[in-house]
């Protein structure tokens, strides 16, 4: 006779996590590979067919897959394999990017590809509650013309000091942002789980799912814009540190700088190369007379030499500033959000110069030109879908599948 032990509590929780990674591969697999066939899952993830299998029905009791068109039959080939693929038709997430002069509020679907967008400015200073409360009425109206979408949840990312498990705003010099409850603010407003990222963590995760460090074991990405910020990925994870504190280089000194910095020092990586710093050099120059950073690249691209000088020159401080990461952290990736290097080759050539020959093919702009900051917020809530995708049936309210 033999006695049936009851699995321990431990025993429970581990089993629990080893559905939902295998969920995660199954899904990530879908995402890179569909329409795909069960059986070439299991091939590329190393599961057993009866897992994928498995795993497949209950990713498709919550939408997040569903099979594709039957292929036709070749005559003596058996019966052909159905394949399965995301369905990025019924579900979207929320996007907010809080930036300096305004925030971008978007929705994505489950590629992370935006489905709407919108960009809301600040008006008269940028009071945290009053932005925050303008990006969840801007999403509910995304969403009241998203027809019959059902949102999952919403990231929310930001530049500065962003704790991610907290889901604050700690500190965000440029806005006069300190401590700001943003998971709290945008969820009492939407009643929808909110997740919270500083948006070069956002982006890294954004280029591994979707972009163009998929399959990179590492990567770096450097966030140029009127906050100069960093984050590095590895193995599947980005690094944050304690308290999100990680990639905080905007006062790191950079060879050639010349601009004096609030901290005292001259030549800091943000006062730098910032956004800000760009326009007013254009601004004295004449090239432009506004605070907008394409106008400069508009200019260029209509033929100003004054205009490509300085975005060329930007991009080698740039390059300049990507050649002291990647001395630290010899990724195998650098991603470059950065006006100039998106949109012109001459401001990439510059970067890949300022890296030297044997590194300058590891660097490349980013996948998102025309929708970066879109794709930072929604990264952050679909990076969260992508990792845990069986929680989708509690941001959804729909029953979890079978068990």
């Amino acid at each position: 006779m033999s006695l049936a032990v009851a699995p321990s509590a431990a025993g429970r929780a581990a089993d629990s996590a080893r559905r939902r990674t295998s969920a995660s591969v199954v899904l990530r697999s879908v995402l890179e590979h569909g329409p795909v066939a069960r059986s070439t899952i299991a091939r590329l993830t190393g599961l057993s067919p009866a897992s994928v299998t498995d795993h497949c029905a209950r990713l498709g009791a919550l939408g997040l897959i569903r099979e594709a068109a039957v292929p036709r039959q070749v005559k003596g080939a058996g019966r052909p394999h159905i394949p399965v693929d995301l369905d990025a038709c019924r579900f979207v997430v929320g996007g907010v990017h809080v930036a300096v002069p305004y925030t971008t509020v978007a929705l994505l679907d489950l590629r992370g590809r935006v489905v709407a967008e919108r960009r809301l400015g600040h008006g008269e200073g940028a009071e945290p509650h009053r932005v925050l409360a303008n990006a969840a009425d801007g999403l509910g109206a995304l969403l009241a013309e998203a027809g019959d979408r059902t949102p999952l949840g919403i990231g929310v990312a930001a530049g500065g000091w962003v704790d991610r498990d907290a889901g604050t705003v700690v500190e965000h010099g440029l806005l006069g942002w300190r401590d700001v409850a943003v998971r709290e603010v945008i969820g009492a407003h939407t009643g929808l789980p909110v997740q919270v990222d500083g948006h070069a963590r956002a982006l890294v995760n954004g280029e591994r799912l979707f972009g163009r460090a998929r399959g990179s074991r590492s990567v770096l990405h450097l966030f140029v814009g009127n906050v100069v910020d960093a984050a590095f990925a590895t193995h599947d994870q980005v690094h944050h540190g304690p308290r999100s504190q990680a990639g905080a280089i905007a006062h790191l000194p950079l060879e050639g700088g010349t601009e004096p910095c609030d901290c005292g020092r001259t030549g800091c990586l943000q006062v730098e190369l910032s956004e800000r710093t760009l326009c007013r050099r254009a601004r004295e120059r004449g090239v432009i007379t506004t605070a907008n950073p394409m106008h400069v690249v508009r200019a260029a691209a209509e033929g100003s030499p004054v205009a490509v000088g300085l975005l060329v020159e930007r991009a080698r401080m740039v390059g300049r500033a990507a050649r002291l990461l990647l001395d630290v952290l010899n990724p195998e990736t650098v991603v470059i959000t950065e006006a100039g290097v998106m949109y012109r080759d001459d401001c990439l050539g510059a970067v890949r110069e300022a890296v030297g020959e044997e590194r300058a093919a590891l660097v490349v702009p980013s996948g998102f030109t025309d929708s970066v900051l879109a794709v930072a917020g929604g990264s952050v809530a679909l990076d969260v879908l992508y990792r845990d995708p069986l929680s989708a049936a509690a941001m959804s309210g729909m029953p979890a599948g079978p068990n």
